[in-house]
């Protein structure tokens, strides 16, 4: 086998690893997706986040799309709740309605998930990468990137697609519902983007080190 043809095969065996952990992570109860009442936090997205940044963006965004179809299940079937219908088409309760935007929200900024990290990084590098710390810097903004793209994108989807819907669903009135957007973005989606940013820098360091790979 030549050097090209094992790189890919490596590469592919890690992809699947990490496919394995973003389910893992979904489908373990309390830990991939943490319930909050009529939302959920979650860490699915740092394996993705790693992926785009080892692998690259293409894998990446294969990765993005796994996360967007375990929130698929968990939505449809699993364990929905009252604004599930923002993330699939297949539930409704009451008046409210998915429709083909709910599989936008679920997947497209999944998707970008496993691509933003990768493009930040590079950016970054080649500012950062003569200086202390900056390989950690770099890491750590693009966690943070990668983090903030997903919920950045649900949330504000989530208003401009089901706005009249999702405030009925929170007992708010829309015209104040900007605001519960903002806290959730402030309360999950804050914690969950330092997560991300600590984790990545951490695990990516040492994946990089074992693997000899500096830079993307």
């Amino acid at each position: 086998m030549n050097h090209k043809a094992s790189a890919q095969t490596l590469g592919m065996v890690q992809l699947a690893l990490l496919g394995a952990l973003v389910f893992i992570l979904a489908f373990t109860p309390f830990i991939g997706y943490i319930p909050l009442g009529i939302t959920r936090a979650t860490i699915v997205h740092i394996p993705v986040i790693i992926g785009s940044l080892l692998l690259g963006p293409k894998k990446g965004a294969v990765l993005g799309f796994l996360f967007g179809v375990t929130s698929f299940l968990q939505n449809s079937f699993i364990a929905p709740n009252l604004t599930s219908f923002t993330f699939t088409p297949l539930y409704s309760v009451g008046d409210f309605h998915g429709n083909g935007w709910s599989l936008v929200i679920c997947f497209v900024p999944r998707i970008l998930v496993g691509v933003v990290p990768y493009y930040v990084y590079r950016l970054l590098m080649k500012w950062l990468e003569a200086k202390k710390g900056g390989q950690t810097a770099s890491l750590a903004v693009a966690g943070l990137f990668g983090s903030l793209t997903n919920t950045l994108l649900v949330m504000n989807l989530i208003y401009f697609c089901f706005g009249e819907q999702y405030a009925a669903a929170k007992g708010e009135l829309v015209t104040g519902l900007y605001g519960v957007i903002l806290s959730v973005i402030l309360i999950n989606g804050v914690p969950e983007a330092i997560v991300a940013a600590l984790l990545t820098a951490a695990i990516c360091k040492a994946l990089f080190r074992f693997t000899k790979k500096n830079r993307l």
